[in-house]
């Protein structure tokens, strides 16, 4: 029964994802938006940065976290495997084009997460005690009026919270201490107790503590990979022009490489890109809502590097690395994932290349847990009234015990296929709203000191 259950769900979402019409919905939604916007990705970056230093940060302004801390914690949650084992699937499977296809989504994304950011600020809910609730539950309620669809998002987002934000990544953790010592996978049970008891100490203490951890877990966690990407990068240096003419003629050229080989270059570039930047899917919003901020705008221009730090930036020193140690090349069927990304810096740091793609895969996994977390009891919240929030977070807690523990196939198929459902509502808000979301970037262009 359960294998059965396992593989109509597997073709569900492979369905879904290898659509060319939903890859074509979230892409299209982003270019309809870069344009509408006229380019905010391009007009609004400068500002974004100083914005990011805290140098228009003003105390005094309602909300829970600053700037920095909620594009940190929004962070924590796209930050995570689709950097590591996401990366080396695209490439595995769409060939080294498939990079260039996750720029395109990553470039898109920043108008698409700016858009939605921007309407969780203006529609957020602030109580008495100046907790806040936002997210594109809020927007479809108060923006459109649409309650039911504002309903069936939460539902979905809670639904994936406990899939892709909990068990799948716990069991990540497992894997990338099994990078580090293979024995460990004996142990997961208890790996997945000391884990909840660290995730529990975090998320029980709610947004504020959430935000202190992720903006300390972050910036190290990236700084280490990027680190030890860079080594890589630098040892091979004279392969890198011609790494770039690869991933281009991969990309572009059918010519060169055949149409199939760009069809999936663009497949799987696309899906992987959005499924590693979250734009459009309606999570990083419900971080963002938190910032203290009275203006919407600005904390919608702090969102939008989202998709440029962990695509542009992270994404892209996996795929490099992969592709300037020709890892990719006949490689053996089951060398896909973190194990194709493990043996790329193998190959340059020897045994030290499991240890960072160990590394990474625990923090980066373990900061997606407690992201997703604040994703889900804002949506418990929304569906059930404050009364439910801690009810949530200790099961949340207790999940992560078995996320670690259990084969996790039917939970991943459960969690693509949630994911792509809290997609569908906050792209619809997006689209219908995208005119008051240009009116409010005009108000603030024209008396923002830029």
């Amino acid at each position: 029964m359960l294998e059965t259950l396992t593989n109509f769900t597997g073709q569900i979402s492979d369905f879904l994802w290898g659509s060319p019409i939903t890859l074509l919905v979230l892409l299209g939604t982003g270019v309809y938006l870069t344009i509408r916007l006229r380019f905010v990705q391009l007009t609004g970056f400068k500002h974004s940065l100083q914005l990011i230093s805290g140098k228009y940060n003003d105390p005094d302004d309602e909300g829970e976290v600053s700037h920095f801390q909620a594009l940190s914690t929004a962070l924590s949650a796209t930050i995570g495997t689709g950097n590591i084992a996401g990366v080396a699937t695209a490439i595995s499977l769409g060939g080294p084009g498939a990079l260039f296809w996750m720029w395109i989504t990553a470039i898109i994304g920043m108008a698409t997460k700016f858009t939605e950011c921007t309407l969780s600020l203006k529609f957020r809910e602030i109580d008495e005690d100046g907790q806040v609730a936002g997210g594109p539950m809020y927007t479809l309620l108060h923006g459109l009026k649409m309650k039911k669809t504002a309903m069936a998002f939460a539902f979905f987002a809670l639904i994936a919270s406990f899939g892709i934000g909990n068990m799948v990544q716990a069991n990540s953790v497992v894997d990338g201490l099994v990078y580090l010592n293979p024995g460990a996978r004996e142990y997961a049970w208890v790996i997945g107790l000391v884990m909840a008891t660290l995730v529990g100490l975090v998320i029980l203490g709610g947004v504020r503590r959430i935000a202190r951890v992720a903006s300390a877990i972050v910036p190290f966690m990236a700084l280490m990979y990027i680190t030890a990407a860079m080594i890589v990068l630098l040892n091979n240096i004279a392969e890198i022009p011609a790494a770039f003419s690869t991933i281009i003629t991969y990309a572009l050229n059918p010519w060169a490489v055949g149409g199939a080989a760009v069809g999936e270059a663009i497949r799987w570039g696309v899906a992987r890109g959005l499924f590693s930047n979250e734009a459009g899917l309606g999570s990083a919003p419900i971080a963002h809502a938190a910032a203290k901020t009275k203006e919407p705008v600005r904390e919608g221009l702090v969102s939008m590097m989202g998709p440029f730090i962990d695509t542009l930036i992270v994404c892209s020193m996996t795929g490099l690395v992969i592709i300037v140690t020709g890892s990719y090349i006949d490689r053996p069927e089951q060398l896909v994932g973190a194990a194709l990304t493990a043996a790329a810096f193998g190959r340059e740091l020897g045994g030290g290349g499991a240890v960072v793609v160990g590394i990474g895969l625990t923090l980066f996994a373990f900061s997606t847990i407690i992201a997703w977390s604040y994703y889900g009891d804002r949506s418990a919240k929304f569906l059930f009234g404050e009364k439910a929030v801690m009810p949530y977070r200790v099961i949340y807690t207790l999940a992560v015990i078995i996320g670690a523990a259990v084969p996790l196939q039917l939970v991943w198929n459960i969690a693509d296929i949630t994911n792509l459902l809290m997609a569908l509502p906050n792209l619809l808000s997006l689209v219908l709203l995208a005119g008051l979301v240009r009116k409010l970037q005009k108000k603030y262009y024209a008396r923002s000191p830029r």
